[in-house]
């Protein structure tokens, strides 16, 4: 645990902010401390302070001339002027949990806001689901207010004039007003000035946020200029002869903000341009992702009209506040009033701001994307001094009565006076509990020693042996037990480990302390009576282990439980000597528990140095409210106390709570000389203070501040000095020290004698001490660190200060390195460490020219500082709390510190923040984890957060990358009640924090993303194809093998044809066989029963329906034998079927309106149906869905007339229309292809050549009968090739997943088809019962080929899962392979029974994005494994081309697939919109090479790659991968990413997110992810899916919707329609659990 650590105890440091909204500065309030209500009498600042206070924000102040800045308050207004009424209400609040504050700190912070005057945020605010919004918040949402003082309510600021304020604001308005404006003008023209210099201005005032909008400083800027200075777009901000209209036109901009409030007259604009100024609507979506400094007037649209103006221009319109639906345009400029994307068009606006850091150089590489290096800038501050020298503390003067060892001192005071009180212990009512004396507290421990070393285990067999570690657990509120425990192990040579209480079996951390017990080989814990009953008990009555933690004994040392030691029996009593004495644990950064070993003679030396330097003497009393287990307490109050037979008053943590007074009433009451706190303490009296008469604090020679090292503690000491030095306390009493369990004290501030003036305080610039440089401040700046000195060395001690990384070298004086110190008195290792103890215990600093300084080892302390004028020690963090931004160094208690001064004490718990940083894509991004109270509304959250933000950037120009809000009392907590930060850390990445309010910042933090890709100038496709002949790169292109000699059916040019030549031949021989849920036959067909029914539809047809030739049936069944029977019949009738999925029953509303589309699209001009569907039809529901008069006539066909046609329809051309294929495809076109006679006659050859199909086979189907493949294989092949079809319809796996399998087996199938539903259905549905499936005989060691049909890449997880899951049944892996198929061609690859298995290629996801293929091993980073897609089928060539250029393409390339074949479909059937585009899908021609060639454009990426195996033809075998969809893919920054990829990553990051979907909009990635579990884990997913698509694919997320399982609309062939999905959730539709925007 930190010594200091802020998060400690409901207070560690943390610069608690004066409330906010203080307006008056003057000397009586910055005095008043902590909102008390005492009488406003007599000055007590330190002029000191004062002075500083003016220096500090004295810019913030401007003067009217000739005023002098020392006079009184009355004059001075602050920044904020805020009326008194309201301060007055804010201090009657006298908020108890607030923590000790900076005020400077705070007003800094304050005007560091004020600058950001556009208090209303355009940031969107995140959208809930209403159960996970605690309270209706719109209900109790006022609008936030502006900045901390509402800046327009001065009484005069609404009357100043227009023309006044032209030039200059000469007279008229409040002073107020008046030098705000000429104090922002200077600002803003010395902004204007800095960036005439660079595009990047590095001015100080353009670094100001674009956190969320908020009128960000170089927003505004950039926006003034474009509105007065008409700027051309290149930036150009050189015309130094506009400076005057810079002026006049600045400040009237300025003037606005006074004047809102009034109504404006209709055509009146407020800038002074005579014209309205129009809001520029950009028609192309803008590019917020690009890193192009957007110019001036197009970049920034922050539209800053009054409310009332409405003089019907466009700037009337005011940006929306957070969502409401107002009417909004897309990037398109297409209207939207949904809600969703007027708050993404907001998002949108807001990123159009320019970066803070422009980004000047990247790495441009052919092909490592590196991430862009930030160069380092030649401008920031360096180092520039000499090289420091080593300081030495004083002589240790040994006095000739110190006692020889501790257990020395304790048998001396323990004898000679034993009646001397050594400990005072309260109890909760501030009452004595006991009074431990000298003589009780040496004979308890010689009693202690003696149980320990004879009385447990047994006399041979002795438990615990000199030198072996002993736990002490006590509570805090049981010093007495621990001292006397303690001394016991000392005098029995046994060494102590004290550690906390573990309170439950999961405690925060104290699995770590059980791991340390373990390492340092702990079996006995010594433990107090009432903490042993305390804790948990089995059932038996055993403590049980603790999680973690090695088997131990318990042991009560209490007097009643031990037995007296024989008379003869004394513990030897030796001179301190280099056995280890006691090991303290120390916590560190990552939650590991390290374990600090002291020895004897250096905690006997530490004693002497803190005796010498602290100027004890004998029987002093000093009261302590330190914890007495470690660090200063055990130090002073148990060790040092003991030496000197010092009297401890010990205030239990438990009475703190109670009465934060408690501690100085004992020092009034005991008259006690010292008393050890921490700035916690100080703070908390500060609050509890209410003028009590009786105390007086003259008692006092020294306040030891325990923390005193932190930077922030200095404004609870100031405090502390203001209220109780009318009190009687002295200012040169208060002695900060600074110190680490591995360097014990490092220094202290010595007790100043009487009326010695107090030592000086460093005002230090924050970014220098950012770039590790110390710079005393200049005077405007806000970002300052204001420190106390810690004191000088101590005695005997050398200190120097090394660099921070690297060598130990000593660092220049003025740098800030890790503080080193050369001493007897520190720990000497961690415990079995030797590493680790190397690194840190025996440092060897050496100078410039690389000597060592000493021979001696010096000790890091884990402390970051600098030594200053007179030796002084100044510390300004500690390397624990170091997070490297950048390059630049910020601490986490510093950014604590600023986010307090945001008026917290409304939204937040003081003392419950914790910031860490994590590594997103190699850098640390700053994370801010904050408690907020029950009561603040959403919104109020939501512009804390936002103002957080600014304040953070503003004083540290870093940007916070996650600032989250969790319900009050659920961080993970220390034992003091402090905060765990590696607990709470590893929540946060775990996704276990539970969050109720999440803010991510990628956009304006991630400034290290590689550079986008810039498209070179096209290279013609000539220059290509010879490049890669040059190369030796084949060009991509390869066939499937002959269509080969004709057999007996292959003479027939039409299947009706084929068909009634089977029906004559083999009438009998079944083709079709159809199996129901139970997996018996439901029917079936011979050749001749198909053949005789379809006659009898097509004489329905002709008879009822009256059709021509070429008519268009819609077939509206479902899959069965019906449709088959119905589609010959109709081409026994001469019409054109298209197959189309019948309406669910369930889910009408959804389903018809598409059933519908496909009738009135494909021209149907009847329907032919089964009655069950033509009653749905006619129902109800679907009455409500679609308009029922307009179907075409509905025949259905359930029971038929006996008679045939009169003649059978020939068709006389074979490329006359067959049939036509509609589907929708996954962006949600639905599109029919035609299908010729000729084509499908083709298809059907082919694949019986792939698959060897004759009339003896058997072929299990599982697939959806309506379009593609699964058509072509359910209704056409078994007539084609006469095998015998199996017919599974996928719905019945619904209600029986075993279904395909038992079938597949039952039937002895070799070869069988499915869909990736089906497979999932499978793999879900079966994966625990594949046993059971075995016990049933179910066996698929027969299958050959099992063909998954797809559209898509290959989903390479789930055949796998699929191959592992059932090869327990005998499936064999490599008989599971994919077909590939699209809409211009429906099968283009399909693994056939002969050939090389299929193979997989790994290939570098990051060459893929820029349609370069890289091969790489499996397993390296960025790998994306490829299945190949098939084998291509017979008579299809295939060539890979550039979509661009319609070139040829090498191998090494990602480009189009095209295909060449007989089956090629001959056009789409309807075309929306451009026809030549889509006529170009069928009949394309290479632009080089082989131009004649008429190829199809599949619409895939995809490469092909010769392989080293051989096909059945001997020739090698070339391998086609398909990498996506064209239209799927997404282009963001220049390169081109497959949804699933992203999609991919997003599902591994977190166990609840079952699917995701991502889509872009405006340019911005939005990623949709279903969550499986309690609606609570929704914001913990945000920052997860931000980091892994981060790191992985160097994109930021722009919005992160939360929703329920199912939302994600995926189609019948399990593909996810992520269009659908982008319009309902434009739409507003999704009913979303949590929506993050993510700025």
């Amino acid at each position: 645990m930190k010594s200091a650590a802020g998060r400690q105890g409901g207070g560690g440091f943390a610069a608690a902010a004066a409330p906010a909204d203080r307006g008056q500065l003057g000397s009586s309030s910055s005095c008043r401390s902590i909102e008390m209500q005492h009488d406003e009498e007599g000055d007590i600042t330190q002029k000191g302070y004062e002075k500083k206070r003016s220096k500090l924000i004295g810019a913030y102040f401007p003067q009217t001339p000739g005023m002098d800045p020392s006079m009184g308050q009355e004059r001075r207004t602050p920044v904020t002027p805020s009326s008194s009424s309201r301060y007055n209400r804010r201090r009657s609040s006298g908020s108890r949990d607030e923590r000790y504050r900076s005020d400077v700190h705070t007003e800094a912070v304050q005007a560091a806001l004020a600058k950001h005057k556009e208090r209303k945020m355009a940031v969107p605010m995140p959208s809930k689901r209403r159960s996970l919004v605690v309270q209706t918040s719109m209900d109790a949402y006022t609008p936030p207010d502006s900045s901390s003082g509402s800046e327009g309510e001065g009484q005069g600021d609404e009357d100043v004039g227009d023309g006044e304020e032209e030039d200059g604001g000469g007279g008229g308005g409040t002073s107020s007003s008046r030098e705000g404006s000429i104090n922002m003008e200077q600002w803003i023209s010395r902004a204007v000035h800095s960036s005439t210099t660079t595009t990047s201005s590095t001015a100080s005032s353009s670094s100001s946020t674009r956190s969320g909008g908020s009128g960000a400083a170089a927003g505004r800027l950039a926006d003034v200029l474009a509105q007065h200075v008409h700027i051309s777009a290149q930036h150009h901000l050189r015309h130094h002869r506009h400076h005057h209209r810079h002026k006049t036109g600045l400040l009237s901009h300025l003037s606005l903000r006074k004047r809102r409030r009034k109504a404006e007259p209709a055509g009146l604009v407020q800038n002074g341009n005579s014209e309205p100024r129009r809001s520029e609507n950009h028609s192309a979506p803008p590019d917020v992702t690009g890193y192009t400094n957007n110019t001036a007037a197009d970049g920034i649209q922050v539209e800053r009209a009054p409310p009332g103006g409405g003089g019907g221009s466009a700037a009337h319109r005011q940006t929306p506040k957070y969502g409401n639906a107002e009417l909004m345009e897309t990037g398109d400029g297409v209207p939207v009033s949904s809600r969703v994307s007027a708050k993404i068009q907001q998002l949108v606006n807001t990123l159009k701001r320019p970066k803070r850091p422009p980004l000047r150089e990247f790495f441009v590489d052919d092909f490592e994307e590196l991430l862009e290096v930030q160069q380092p800038d030649p401008n920031l501050p360096k180092a520039e001094g000499a090289q420091m020298a080593a300081m030495r503390g004083e002589q240790l003067g040994v006095v000739t009565n110190w006692p020889p060892s501790l257990e020395a001192a304790l048998q001396r005071w323990g004898t000679i006076s034993p009646k001397a009180p050594c400990l005072t212990t309260m109890d909760t009512n501030g009452k004595p509990l006991y009074v431990l004396t000298y003589g009780k507290l040496w004979s308890r421990s010689v009693k202690v020693a003696y149980n320990l070393l004879h009385k447990l285990g047994t006399k041979q067999e002795p438990l615990v042996r000199p030198g072996d570690r002993v736990a002490l657990v006590f509570p805090n509120n049981d010093p007495g037990a621990f001292m006397t425990a303690f001394y016991g192990c000392l005098l029995a040579e046994v060494v102590p480990v004290p550690i906390e209480v573990p309170l439950t079996r999961k405690d925060a951390g104290s699995q770590q302390i059980g791991f340390l017990l373990g390492s340092c080989g702990v079996t006995v814990a010594l433990t107090s009576d009432a903490c042993h009953k305390g804790l948990p008990k089995t059932p038996t009555g055993e403590i049980p282990q603790f999680k973690g933690w090695p088997k131990v004994l318990w042991f009560v040392p209490e007097s009643k439980h031990l037995s007296k030691p024989p008379r003869d029996w004394f513990p030897q009593i030796k001179d301190a000597n280099q056995d280890t004495a006691y090991i303290e644990y120390k916590t560190c950064k990552d939650g590991g528990v390290l374990g600090v070993t002291v020895t004897r003679t250096a905690m006997l030396t530490h004693c002497q140095a803190l005796t010498q330097s602290c100027s004890y003497t004998e029987a002093e009393t000093i009261v302590n409210v330190l914890d007495f287990k470690k660090d200063v307490g055990l130090w002073h109050a148990v060790l040092t106390s003991v030496m000197n037979m010092m009297h401890v008053i010990s205030i239990p943590y438990a009475l703190m709570k109670v009465n934060p007074l408690s501690w100085i009433q004992k020092v009034c009451q005991f008259k006690a000389k010292v008393a050890c706190v921490k700035s916690r303490d100080m703070h908390w009296a500060l609050v509890a203070h209410r003028d009590q008469r009786d105390v007086n604090l003259s008692s006092l020679r020294m306040l030891v501040v325990a923390d005193g090292s932190n930077p922030w503690s200095i404004s609870s000491c100031d405090a502390f000095l203001n209220v109780f030095q009318t009190k009687g306390l002295r200012p040169e009493v208060i002695c900060p020290c600074a110190s680490s369990p591995e360097a014990l004290t490092v220094a202290i501030r010595r007790p100043l004698e009487e009326g010695a003036t107090p030592p000086s305080r460093g005002v230090l610039s924050m970014p220098g001490l950012s770039h590790g440089v110390i710079r005393v401040d200049s005077e405007e700046k806000l970002s300052v660190l204001t420190l106390q000195d810690v004191g000088s060395v101590m005695p005997g001690a050398l200190m120097c200060a090394v660099k921070v990384e690297g060598v130990p070298q000593l660092c220049k004086t003025d740098e800030i390195g890790e503080m080193c110190v050369c001493t007897v008195a520190t720990g000497t290792s961690y415990y079995g460490l030797a590493g680790m103890t190397k690194n840190t215990f025996e440092v060897f600093p050496v100078s410039n020219n690389g000597t060592p300084i000493s021979e001696f080892p010096f000790t890091r302390t884990g402390l970051l500082g600098f030594i200053g004028p007179a030796g002084l020690i100044f510390v300004i963090g500690k390397m624990d709390g170091l997070m490297v931004v950048g390059g630049r160094r910020h601490n986490a208690d510093d950014i604590v510190a600023t986010a307090l001064a945001v008026e917290p004490m409304k939204f937040v718990y003081r003392g419950r923040i914790a910031v860490f940083s994590i590594t997103v894509l190699h850098d640390e991004r700053i994370v801010v984890v904050a408690e907020q109270r029950p009561d603040s509304t959403e919104e109020d959250s939501f512009q804390w957060m936002s103002r957080v933000l600014q304040a953070i950037d503003s004083i540290h120009q870093v940007g916070v990358y996650c600032l989250a809000l969790v319900p009050s009392n659920t961080l993970p907590k220390t034992p003091l009640g402090g905060i765990h930060l590696s607990e709470a850390k590893q929540l946060f990445l775990e996704g276990a924090l539970h969050p109720c309010n999440v803010l991510m910042c990628p956009h304006t933090c991630v400034t290290n993303l590689p550079k986008p890709r810039q498209k070179q100038p096209e290279i013609g496709p000539a220059s290509v194809m010879v490049g890669n002949l040059v190369s030796g790169k084949r060009i991509a292109q390869a066939s499937g093998r002959d269509l080969g000699q004709i057999e007996d059916n292959d003479q027939f040019l039409f299947l009706s044809e084929v068909l009634q030549w089977r029906a004559q031949t083999t009438p009998d021989h079944v083709l079709y066989t159809l199996l129901n849920s139970r997996g018996a036959i439901a029917s079936s067909l011979t050749c001749v029963q198909l053949h005789k029914r379809a006659e009898k539809i097509a004489a329905v047809l002709s008879e009822r329906g009256h059709l021509q030739d070429g008519d268009h049936v819609a077939l509206v069944y479902p899959p069965g034998i019906d449709l088959i029977a119905a589609f010959y019949g109709c081409l026994y009738a001469g019409c054109v079927p298209i197959t189309v999925r019948p309406p669910h029953p369930q889910n009408i509303a959804t389903t018809l309106p598409t059933v519908k589309m496909i009738v009135e699209v494909s021209r149907s001009v009847c329907v032919m149906t089964t009655q069950l569907i033509c009653k749905l039809l006619r129902s109800k529901e679907a009455l409500a869905a679609v308009d029922v008069r307009t179907w075409p006539p509905v025949i259905d066909t359930d029971d038929l007339p006996k008679k045939k046609p009169p003649l059978l329809y020939k068709p006389s051309n074979p490329d006359t229309l067959a049939y036509l294929d509609f589907s929708v495809s996954t962006t949600g076109m639905l599109a029919g292809v035609k299908m010729s006679h000729t084509a499908t006659s083709a298809f059907c050859r082919s694949i019986k050549l792939q698959c060897e199909l004759y009339p003896s086979r058997e072929v299990a189907i599982c697939l959806d009968p309506y379009c593609g493949l699964g058509f072509v294989l359910w209704c056409l092949c078994s007539v084609y090739s006469g095998h015998q079809s199996i017919l599974i319809p996928p719905s019945e796996l619904e209600v029986n997943p075993a279904l395909w399998l038992s079938a597949v087996s039952q039937y002895k199938v070799r070869d069988t088809f499915c869909s990736y539903s089906v497979m999932e259905l499978c793999t879900k549905g079966l994966g625990l019962q594949t046993d059971s499936l075995k016990s049933r005989g179910v066996d698929l060691s027969r299958v050959r080929t099992c063909v998954v049909v797809a559209e898509e890449r290959p989903r390479i997880a789930l055949t796998q899962s699929f191959s592992k899951l059932f090869k327990d049944l005998g499936l064999h892996p490599r008989a599971v392979s994919t077909s590939f198929g699209c809409r211009v061609n429906l099968a283009i690859c399909l693994q056939g029974t002969s050939g090389p298995d299929p193979t997989t290629v790994f290939v570098d996801m990051r060459a893929l994005r820029h349609d370069r293929v890289r091969l790489v091993e499996r397993g390296s980073p960025h790998s994306l494994p490829l299945m190949e897609s098939g084998k291509i089928l017979p008579g299809v060539r295939i060539i890979i081309a550039n979509p661009e250029t319609k070139g040829p393409m090498g191998e090494s390339h990602l480009g189009e697939i095209w295909a060449h074949s007989g089956h090629n479909a001959s056009g789409y059937f309807t075309v929306y919109g451009d026809e030549v585009l889509q006529s170009d899908h069928f009949s394309s021609r290479l632009s080089f090479g082989d131009t004649q060639t008429v190829w199809a454009r599949t619409g895939y990426l995809g490469f092909l790659r010769r392989t080293e195996l051989t096909d059945a033809s001997g020739e090698r075998h070339d391998a086609l991968y398909v990498v996506g969809a064209l239209e799927e893919a997404m282009e963001l920054r220049g390169m081109r990413y497959h949804p699933i990829d992203i999609e991919t990553s997003v599902i591994r990051t977190h166990k609840s997110i079952t699917e995701c979907a991502v889509f872009t909009w405006t340019n911005l990635l939005v990623v949709v992810v279903e969550l499986d579990g309690s609606e609570h884990e929704a914001l913990d997913l945000v920052p997860l899916v931000t980091n892994v698509v981060l790191e992985e694919h160097y994109l930021i997320v722009g919005v992160v919707v939360v929703v329920d399982i199912g939302v994600i609309p995926i189609n019948s062939r399990g593909e996810k329609q992520r269009m659908h999905l982008r319009d309902g959730f434009l739409a507003d539709q999704l009913d979303p659990i949590y929506v993050a925007y993510n700025m």
